[in-house]
C-alpha cells in the first residue's frame, strides 16, 4: 500500500512539471529556482577621455636694456660726451605649451539585466 501511494504521488508530481513546462512553450528546460526571468550582473568600465588645454608657461615681460653714455677725450685737457645714455626696452611675449590630461567621463558601475533563458530543444 505504501509503495502503491508513493509510486502514485511521483506520477502526480511528474505530471504537474510536465504541464507546467508545457504551458510555458519549452519542452525538456530547465528553469532555475530562483524564477523563470533570471539576472545577471553586468559591468561597465569606467570611461575616460583626453583633453587637451592651453597652459602659460611663462608671462609676458619687458627687459630694459641698459646703455651708459661714452666719452672721448677730444683735446688733451678735455672729456666730452659722445652719445647720452640710453635704454632699450625689449618685450618678451607670453609662452604657452599644451597639455594633455584624461579626465573621468563616467565611473564604472554594475547592474542587473534580465537574463532570457534559452531552451535547447524549442529554440525560445
Amino acid at each position: 500500500m505504501c509503495r502503491t501511494l508513493a509510486v502514485a504521488f511521483s506520477a502526480a508530481v511528474a505530471a504537474i512539471s510536465i504541464t507546467g513546462a508545457a504551458s510555458a512553450g519549452c519542452y525538456n528546460c530547465y528553469t532555475p529556482p530562483p524564477c523563470a526571468t533570471c539576472y545577471q550582473q553586468q559591468y561597465v568600465p569606467p570611461q575616460y577621455r583626453t583633453v587637451d588645454e592651453t597652459v602659460m608657461v611663462s608671462p609676458s615681460s619687458v627687459v630694459a636694456h641698459r646703455t651708459p653714455a661714452q666719452y672721448r677725450t677730444v683735446m688733451v685737457p678735455q672729456t666730452v660726451m659722445v652719445a647720452p645714455p640710453s635704454v632699450q626696452y625689449e618685450r618678451i611675449p607670453p609662452q604657452y605649451a599644451t597639455r594633455q590630461r584624461v579626465e573621468m567621463v563616467s565611473p564604472g558601475y554594475s547592474y542587473y539585466a534580465p537574463l532570457a533563458i534559452g531552451c535547447a530543444s524549442c529554440g525560445y
